[in-house]
């Protein structure tokens, strides 16, 4: 590229291309500089100052830039971080810059530069898109160019409105149809932008009993426009969809638009669908807005062209209305908006704009091929295929021995338990959109909530393709994720059932519903002191909730805990994750029972420990001062005197008992140690209480982890016991008809063998057999306690 800068006569050009090739450099190695530099970067950097008199050099100014966008790239997670662009992007960049330059040019020469790019533009759009004999307003918003049609709409349908104002529209209101299926906000946007009251606009619904869900019902809008009438209003425009925002639907946009002609009305088109119009084949449904009234394009997002313009296309023949409404204009300055797209489109020629929006739909016809195969997915759009939007989301049918919902309508069923499994499939949609998000970055996919469906996954490579670069091979590595998420998802869904069930049968444990949460279940653990009827937080129940996360991660099982405040209060919770795998519903919850409990035994213990010690040692004082003054009734009071004593006692010893007190921490209680005196060793005084144990804590085969079924294993080690067991048995028959053969032989016919001695040693020897198995058996349980 330098080369090629060198040939440009206009120096100022040639700088200006190298100043943006060396700023784009040092802005895009900026990450791997901050790495190096370990976060070297001063405080003060983020911090406003004051302007510096001596100035600064593009390199410093490039510095700071650079530090304010990577400064803070280690706090933020890896998918906000700006991406990389491409030559076609450099191009757009430097349009930007160029058209600051080209400015400055006289009256004359800018006049015809911007007429010439303009009129470039508008025509490679035309061609490129099939909108014949249409003319082209370029803008910033996305939305902005809608909202000029509808005054050029206005100014076109009411004569006198530039006369009267508002006055024309107050005695034959406008309305504005919008799909139900449209962008959030449009209606409102619109409505802000022309001043115009809110019941201006009319929400058509989408197709409830025949048809898709996402595409206008034309019936339904013929009614309205006719009502409209009766009431003296003014049915003004009509926005359809090449596809919806959402899901990538296309409006049935024939009938539309021969409904339009009927009764005059503007029908304006916009999605991303209108993409398509580029290739070579084309559906009918979006090859029909190419003879709407107006369309707005957005090759920016489509090509991934960094702060490239929209593009409204539009026919009309009077410049005059046209001026009046906006989409044209004398300014040189709103010419020049064109210019970042004249040299991208420029830069990428027309195989270079057909092969990446090709690629796209290639894309989004793959994965949409690969998830048909795949059980427990729903595709929502799966009737059009030239869509490059696919939809989908996971789904578990009800099981076929359901019969309360078989049997019974599905108006009748209450609307608790459809609600409660709707909430339970979007978190499970939303975990499973996260998953792939984080294993399959390249894809660029997004979490989406419809109001019909719910949480939905949705894969747009035309919006992200080019900037993520996605390939076929990423669209696989999709596939492959969601295979491998498919049986966590149906094992939790399965497990959640059995969880509430258990919980509810369990004694100190509340099963919360929250269906926000993606896991097996949400479980609160109530204490003595808990009180069902508060809303505030609990410091005592957190703690022991504390103690039991603790706990179950120390477990080192393939669930993951979190603890978190309960869905409608601020009582603490544990929520339980996703389940890899079969889970022992009943081992996990008297787990969780029987740890809390322990946790909060021993809290309470530690509790009353302080009053139980203070007690303790007053009672020894107590003690100790009574055994003081038996001793001096005992020992007579000339004994205690020093000098006398010592000789009393030399004279008379006193062979007095060694008395003396412990105190049991664990009974809480004082104890003579006469024991230790008299046989040396320390007492161990009351045992405390054993451990609460779950009643059906089982023995753990080696490597298996806790909450894990082994139906399997014990069958198998069943199994062999039996086996081995019949085969000792064959073998002490063998062994008695051994004996019995040699006894035979050994005894004459008068002294037959004795079969009481043969059924003694059979009896002997099964019996030992059996004390073996006893012995390795308590070895086991053992040391199974001991770990």
């Amino acid at each position: 590229m330098d080369a090629s800068l060198e040939k440009i006569a206009d120096p100022t050009l040639a700088e200006m291309g190298k100043n943006l090739k060396e700023a784009m450099r040092m802005l895009e190695e900026s990450p791997r500089r901050t790495e190096e530099e370990n976060g070297k970067k001063p405080a003060s950097e983020d911090i406003p100052g004051p302007l510096q008199g001596s100035g600064q050099d593009m390199v410093s100014i490039l510095q700071l830039v650079q530090n304010l966008m990577h400064g803070d790239e280690d706090e933020e997670p890896q998918s906000t971080r700006i991406q990389n662009i491409g030559e076609q992007g450099h191009m757009a960049l430097l349009g930007h810059s160029l058209g600051a330059y080209i400015s400055t040019l006289d009256k004359e020469k800018l006049r015809k530069l911007t007429t010439r790019i303009l009129s470039d533009t508008t025509l490679w759009l035309r061609r490129i898109f099939r909108y014949e004999n249409g003319c082209a307003y370029f803008h910033e918003e996305e939305r902005e160019g809608l909202a000029k049609i509808c005054r050029l709409a206005i100014h076109s349908r009411y004569e006198d409105f530039v006369v009267d104002g508002f006055n024309v529209l107050y005695n034959k209101k406008p309305v504005i149809y919008l799909s139900a299926a449209a962008r959030p906000g449009l209606g409102q946007y619109l409505c802000n932008q022309l001043g115009l009251p809110f019941p201006c606009l009319c929400r058509v619904p989408c197709n409830t009993m025949f048809g898709s869900q996402h595409q206008m019902d034309v019936a339904f809008l013929e009614k309205l426009i006719k009502d409209d009438v009766e009431r003296g209003r003014l049915p003004l425009l009509l926005v359809a969809n090449a596809g919806t925002a959402a899901v990538g639907h296309t409006d049935k946009i024939g009938r539309l638009k021969e409904l339009c002609e009927q009764y005059s009305i503007w029908l304006h088109v916009e999605g991303v669908n209108l993409a398509t119009l580029a290739l070579g084949y084309v559906s009918s449904s979006v090859l029909a807005a190419t003879k709407c009234d107006s369309m707005t394009l957005t090759p920016g997002l489509w090509l991934g062209l960094p702060a490239v313009p929209a593009v409204t296309l539009y026919k009309h023949d009077d410049p005059a209305l046209t001026l009046v409404a906006g989409l044209t204009s004398n300014k040189p300055a709103d010419k020049l908006r064109a210019l970042p797209l004249w040299l991208s489109l420029q830069y990428l020629g027309l195989d270079g704009i057909v092969e990446r929006i090709k690629h796209a739909c290639q894309l989004s016809q793959r994965l949409q091929e690969s998830l048909k195969k795949v059980d427990h997915i729903k595709i929502l759009v799966e009737d059009e295929l030239s869509s490059p939007v696919v939809v989908f989301r996971f789904f578990q049918e009800l099981p076929a021995s359901d019969s309360a919902f078989k049997a019974v309508p599905v108006s009748s069923i209450a609307p608790a338990a459809v609600g409660r499994e709707r909430h339970s499939c979007d978190a499970l949609n939303r975990w499973l959109g996260e998953q792939l998000k984080q294993l399959v970055p390249q894809c660029g996919l997004t979490v989406i909530d419809l109001e019909v469906d719910g949480t939905c996954v949705r894969f747009s490579p035309l919006m992200t393709a080019e900037v993520l670069g996605t390939r076929g091979e990423d669209v696989d590595q999709l596939i492959t994720c969601i295979h491998s998420k498919l049986p966590v998802l149906t094992y939790t869904l399965q497990l959640r059932e059995e969880f509430k069930q258990e919980v509810e049968g369990t004694a100190g444990l509340l099963y919360v519903d929250d269906p926000n949460w993606p896991g097996i279940g949400v479980v609160r653990y109530e204490h003595a002191n808990d009180d069902d009827t508060s809303l505030k937080s609990d410091p005592e129940g957190e703690k022991i909730h504390t103690g039991l996360l603790k706990k179950l991660n120390e477990l080192e099982s393939d669930l993951t805990f979190k603890i978190g405040p309960e869905y409608k209060s601020m009582k603490s919770c544990i929520y339980i994750g996703m389940a890899s795998d079969d889970v022992d519903v009943s081992e996990l919850v008297e787990t969780i029972a029987v740890t809390a409990r322990e946790i909060e035994e021993n809290s309470r213990l530690l509790e009353n420990m302080t009053e139980v010690v203070r007690k303790g040692i007053q009672e020894a004082q107590v003690q100790l001062q009574k055994a003081n003054e038996e001793r001096l009734l005992e020992e007579g009071v000339l004994r205690q005197i020093p000098v006398v004593g010592s000789v009393l006692n030399w004279f008379s010893p006193v062979q007095a008992s060694q008395k003396g007190r412990s105190f049991n921490l664990t009974a809480g209680s004082l104890e003579s140690t006469e024991y230790t005196y008299v046989h040396k060793v320390q007492g161990t005084g009351v045992t405390p209480p054993p451990t609460p144990l779950g009643t059906r804590s089982k023995q753990r085969l080696p490597g298996q982890k806790p909450f894990k079924r082994s139906l399997r294993g014990s069958d198998a080690v069943s199994e062999t016991s039996s086996v081995s067991h019949i085969e000792d048995l064959e073998k002490v028959e063998q062994l008695s008809s051994g004996l019995e053969h040699d006894n035979l032989e050994a005894h004459s016919p008068e002294q037959p063998p004795r079969a009481a001695d043969l059924t003694a040693r059979q009896t002997e020897a099964l019996q030992n057999k059996a004390q073996h198995q006893e012995d390795d058996h308590s070895q086991v349980e053992e040391l199974e306690r001991l770990r």
